[in-house]
């Protein structure tokens, strides 16, 4: 479990370390690719296993992942909120997509671990708070998150009726992955950014004047795999002198796909 006791984290199944395989959920799909790519580890940011097992039973289709990979020896670790809270993880990666440390006033966690963070981790914590040096432009920011998320066309936004969108200026946001309200929910600014959120807490967040940026939960997650954990692995597995590949998973993606019921067959948009 994490430090706060609410996530499963850690290597979840062990094996000799040559390739790598990096991936923000661990379905069928992404374990069979593991086993066709000669993976001996998966680095799944989300747990697979949040409860202990008592039993495996091969008709669970989790449980029959397990064994799958257990048969074929490959190792799982999940680092999860591990990732959320340390300094330069997720949060900052979502964070530096708002703004450069160059146009932050400020940068500071929305809430603090449960324990003390250890030496050279001081800024740890889960979500970040920015306050920009200058006002921006409402249109910037979602520009900003869209090309950082990897080219996301469309997001769902909640907001005041007045100023407009088109006009509006923030001076002020708060970043959290995944499902992030309970993280967000105090923090008094301008924006809020999550991969999720309720309607009602949507509604609260608007009625408190603030902009409520949703991405979906793990499209607020995935494309930090490449963009940062990918390069970080294999510069650390340099330094170890450890020879091993890492690869980023191509069948990982969100359940979630948005449809136009009017063209269905054309797919998802």
């Amino acid at each position: 479990m994490d430090a706060n006791g609410q996530n499963a984290l850690g290597l979840q199944v062990t094996a000799d370390e040559k390739t790598v395989l990096l991936t923000n959920d661990l379905s069928p799909a992404v374990a069979q690719e593991a086993v066709d790519k000669k993976a001996s580890v998966i680095v799944s940011y989300h747990p697979f296993i949040f409860r202990g097992l008592k039993s495996v039973d091969i008709t669970d289709p989790q449980q029959r992942i397990l064994l799958q990979l257990a048969q074929k020896n490959i190792a799982v670790y999940c680092p999860h909120t591990a990732v959320d809270a340390v300094p330069g993880g997720l949060n900052d990666w979502l964070a530096d997509m708002l703004c450069s440390p160059q146009e932050s006033k400020s940068r500071t966690s929305c809430q603090p671990t449960a324990a003390p963070p250890p030496a050279g981790f001081e800024g740890a914590g889960y979500g970040r708070k920015i306050e920009f040096a200058q006002p921006l432009p409402m249109t910037d920011l979602l520009r900003r998150l869209a090309k950082g998320l990897g080219g996301i066309k469309y997001f769902m936004v909640a907001a005041p009726k007045q100023p407009d969108l088109a006009t509006r200026m923030v001076q002020s946001a708060a970043v959290c992955a995944g499902s992030g309200f309970d993280v967000l929910k105090n923090a008094a600014v301008d924006v809020l950014v999550t991969g999720e959120m309720t309607h009602h807490n949507a509604l609260r967040a608007v009625m408190e004047n603030k902009v409520v940026i949703t991405v979906f939960h793990s499209n607020s997650e995935r494309a930090y795999l490449r963009q940062r954990m990918q390069p970080a692995l294999e510069a650390e597995l340099q330094r170890a002198d450890r020879q091993a590949k890492v690869l980023v998973s191509e069948e990982d993606t969100d359940p979630f796909k948005i449809w136009d019921v009017e063209n269905l067959a054309l797919g998802p948009v």
